[in-house]
């Protein structure tokens, strides 16, 4: 696996999500020990260079990260860590709220590198923005962290340009991380992939297989667990659904062409688009907690698309293409 730099921090070019492994994505149903195999594919993603480990606070809640902390145990100096705070939630799972309140940062902090066993955190990020409280109050206090030794560098989820351009001035983003895939190209629309070239800014794309959807695996909704949260989606919701299994059909029938699956097409797709066109460094973290699907993954860091296969990718899935919200609630995403 080659390595991308998001600002100054050298990673891998395709990360791993581990979101997935803890919750949302539930109901495997295979009989199989989830964490366990969750602890494997981990563990096998360093030793195919994928050592870029993308976590938060709120996965399970809390039981992800120590998740994580178990599967690199031993393994630390391989690893490039991200982990998040913001989106508060209780032991019970209940949600609190969205804060970004500098004392919450800082005891957040403290509890995810007690969870993760670890004495520093790559990547910290903001995940989502608290409009209650001043950016550059939270980012005050991440600009603490970094002084202080816990976290080597900061990044922010799911904000607007404006919102990047004040973090910035307060303590250097080194990375975004938003949503983004065939089926969800706002960034490229919205500004926040410009704001990012323009400042330096490393992208992290979440969800680049669409939430699995573009994996054409799912051909039904029937075919999703009953508390699999993809349910609640908009996407995957009634004519909705219907039309954007036409979008994913379009990109399978390109992928056979190619020889290749349709997930590692939507995944190279996202990893060409890295500084082409006035975009910057971009870097997918797809999720899974299955070895099988994490080799198919990294397998599409060598699929190469050539100038007329980004054109017909253009033609079949271009922004806007993909039906419905990305969330049942929009509220809290690009503040």
């Amino acid at each position: 696996m080659e390595n991308r730099t998001l600002g100054q921090l050298t990673v891998s070019a395709q990360g791993l999500g581990c979101m997935g492994m803890s919750e949302f994505y539930t109901g495997a149903g295979d009989g199989q020990d989830v964490a366990a195999e969750a602890e494997r594919t981990i563990q096998r993603a360093l030793d195919l260079g994928v050592t870029f480990l993308d976590t938060a606070d709120m996965y399970g809640p809390f039981t992800n990260e120590q998740l994580v902390g178990r599967a690199i145990a031993g393994r630390r100096d391989e690893v490039v860590l991200a982990t998040k705070f913001g989106n508060e939630r209780t032991p019970d799972g209940g949600m609190v709220g969205i804060n970004g309140r500098p004392e919450y940062v800082r005891s957040a902090c403290d509890a995810s590198l007690q969870r993760l066993g670890v004495d520093v955190i790559d990547l910290y990020y903001q995940h989502r923005v608290d409009t209650s409280v001043p950016v550059e109050d939270t980012w005050g206090a991440l600009r603490e962290l970094v002084e202080a030794g816990k976290v080597r560098y900061t990044g922010i989820s799911e904000a607007a340009p404006e919102t990047i351009r004040r973090a910035h001035a307060v303590q250097p983003v080194t990375a975004v991380q938003t949503e983004y895939s065939l089926w969800s190209r706002d960034p490229e629309d919205d500004g926040v992939l410009a704001t990012c070239a323009e400042l330096g800014i490393g992208f992290v794309a979440y969800s680049p297989i669409g939430r699995g959807f573009l994996s054409g695996q799912i051909r039904s909704v029937e075919d999703l667990a009953p508390d699999d949260y993809r349910r609640n989606s908009p996407r995957f919701q009634g004519e909705a659904f219907t039309q954007n299994l036409e979008l994913v059909d379009r990109v399978r029938e390109i992928a056979e062409a190619k020889g290749v699956t349709a997930t590692q097409l939507a995944l190279a797709w996202v990893m060409a688009q890295s500084d082409r066109d006035g975009k910057p460094t971009i870097v997918p973290i797809p999720g899974t907690k299955r070895v099988a699907y994490l080799e198919e993954n990294a397998a599409a860091a060598d699929v190469r698309l050539t100038d007329d296969d980004l054109r017909r990718l253009d033609d079949v899935a271009p922004a806007g293409a993909a039906v419905g919200d990305r969330y049942a609630d929009m509220s809290s995403v690009h503040r």
